[in-house]
């Protein structure tokens, strides 16, 4: 059954042992998010904050869906976060996340929600009243955002769309965020609203069932409604009622909702925030503002937090498996017979893995160009083609296809002015500011060169020796004195 809310997904993580509930009192500058980070680099539980300073009555929910340290358990919350088993392996997660795809579900519209249990409005309204955490030292402010989904709407055609682009407590009533151009709020913003004059509506939903965030960071295209994939993931609909303010809706049992509007051609200085390339390169700059019309939040609400920078955080895990899993449903769909992709989350998605049977001597960079092509390929700023029999999830694999297979100069192919992400320092200052870098392609598979009967000679030991002999010696593993955690 899916969650419900945040809540019954904590209490789920509690029992898999991926909570840490921390009674000591905890100080939101700082503190929340030196611990955060703490957690994400030893792959420790989930840290849950019961006692912040200055904010009785509120918690804080830190690295909602980081990575595990317990072996065969490394995406565990992700796993959980879908209804899977916790020892789900990423490629068992990229499956299951594809086949749930085909089969998305309408959300229903509910006439009263947990998130309705204080509505706050005109003078009650106070962003500075909940526990928004200052993480980094060199933070343009607090933080409200990090975790959640934001909301708009097309205004010609009334289309919601949901995405996630942090938030910036100015004041009691106002925040700053960065959203870019290419973004669907972007879009939205600075096409269609600010150049007719008209301020846009928003919402955000914080502290929502689990899938929401992950779902919403997934950049899904224009076409797509995240509402319909999250009920497909779920399994079930998502509930969604009427905001107070403005014509939207949100997720009903959120933790806490903010209702306004972005007014066009205002601006106010954001940033800078630790991001997740893992430097400080988003400057503190003019950007558009929200203004707060409403609040409703839970009672005893939990703010969810996730701490940006060196990885892995919890945006980077999402994104490793949903943009594996949508790279290779999109090949499979145009005809390419790609059997594995992978993104590992600590190449903050711009590695792409992908293993395929290679037809002829020109599929290789047919197979690379279509994936720049797509949304989700745009970002892989280094494309990985390994062969078949390659595991893209084992670097070590990989690395030998790299080390072995890949000419530096015949088989390492650029190409220039590709559309890329500002937040990159490899690109430099006049790729960020132009949103154009440069990509490579690794090609790995066989050398046209060689012979293809070589490569059937793969020494390794489920290759190059016989089936009865690989069956013996794995049945008398332990025999010969190795533990069980040995070759199974």
């Amino acid at each position: 059954m899916p969650f419900k809310d945040m809540r019954e997904y904590i209490a789920r993580l509690e029992h898999e042992g991926e909570i840490q509930r921390i009674t000591a009192e905890i100080q939101p500058v700082l503190e929340v998010g030196a611990i955060i980070r703490h957690s994400y680099d030893l792959r420790a539980p989930a840290p849950l904050f019961l006692n912040l300073r200055g904010y009785p009555g509120h918690r804080i929910l830190g690295a909602p869906i980081g990575l595990s340290r317990e072996k065969n358990k490394t995406f565990a919350r992700f796993a959980v976060s879908m209804d899977m088993a916790p020892e789900s392996s990423p490629l068992d997660i990229i499956d299951e996340y594809i086949r749930r795809l085909a089969k998305p579900i309408k959300p229903v519209i509910v006439e009263d929600g947990p998130c309705k249990e204080n509505i706050l409005v005109g003078d009650e309204i106070d962003l500075q009243g909940f526990p928004a955490p200052v993480l980094h030292r060199e933070d343009g402010g607090p933080y409200l955002g990090t975790w959640h989904v934001n909301i708009t709407k097309d205004p010609d055609t009334g289309v919601r769309k949901w995405g996630m682009h942090r938030l910036m407590i100015h004041d009691q009533k106002t925040m700053g965020g960065l959203f870019l151009p290419g973004q669907n709020m972007g879009i939205h913003y600075y096409t269609k609203y600010e150049p007719r004059g008209r301020p846009m509506e928003f919402a955000i939903a914080l502290g929502t069932e689990p899938v929401t965030p992950w779902v919403a960071s997934t950049r899904l295209p224009p076409s797509i409604s995240e509402m319909d994939i999250i009920g497909a993931i779920r399994g079930a609909p998502l509930e969604l009622i009427k905001c107070e303010t403005v014509d939207l809706e949100v997720p009903a049992t959120s933790e806490i909702v903010i209702e306004g509007f972005v007014p066009p051609y205002e601006r106010k200085d954001e940033g800078p925030l630790g991001e997740r390339a893992g430097f400080l390169v988003s400057d503190r700059a003019p950007r558009p503002v929200y203004h707060v019309t409403a609040i409703t939040h839970r009672n005893n609400p939990i703010l969810p937090v996730t701490c940006a920078g060196a990885p892995v955080d919890d945006f980077t895990v999402a994104l490793s498996l949903t943009k594996a899993a949508n790279i290779l449903d999109e090949s499979r769909r145009q005809g390419f017979s790609v059997r594995r992709v992978y993104c590992p989350p600590e190449a903050l998605s711009y590695w792409t893995v992908v293993s395929t049977k290679v037809p002829n001597s020109g599929y290789v960079r047919r197979l690379a160009q279509a994936i720049w092509e797509t949304g989700w390929g745009r970002s892989s700023r280094y494309l990985v083609i390994v062969d078949e029999n390659i595991d893209p999830t084992d670097m070590g694999q990989v690395l030998w296809a790299i080390s072995t297979m890949c000419h530096p100069k015949r088989w390492l192919i650029q190409a220039e002015n590709i559309p890329g992400h500002p937040l990159l320092p490899s690109i430099g200052p006049e790729g960020n500011s132009n949103h154009i870098g440069p990509y490579t392609l690794f090609d790995c598979t066989w050398p046209r060169e060689w012979p293809k009967a070589a490569i059937s000679a793969k020494a390794s030991f489920d290759d190059n020796w016989p089936r009865e002999v690989q069956e013996k010696i794995l049945r008398n593993w332990g025999a010969y004195g190795y533990q069980k955690e040995g070759p199974e």
